[in-house]
């Protein structure tokens, strides 16, 4: 029952790093250029939104690190 719990969320965390990740403007002009064209059309063009999802994708990883450990130990 924990293990499919744990699964569960390390999932939704997953999708929530990924999201997180897509969503920040690039560094460059390149492909990651225009996917990042989907935050600024969602939320629009804010210079705080890169620190904000920065920040998310942070805690999202140090989750997703914490989330695999304790299902090793599992």
């Amino acid at each position: 029952m924990l293990k499919i719990l744990l699964t569960t969320l390390q999932v939704l965390v997953a999708l929530g790093l990924i999201s997180t990740v897509l969503l920040q403007s690039g560094k460059s002009a390149g492909l990651s250029g225009s996917i990042a064209g989907g935050a600024e059309a969602i939320f629009g063009k804010k210079k705080g939104m890169d620190e904000l999802f920065g920040r998310i994708s942070a805690v999202l990883a140090i989750l997703f690190m914490v989330l695999t450990l304790a299902l090793a130990l599992i």
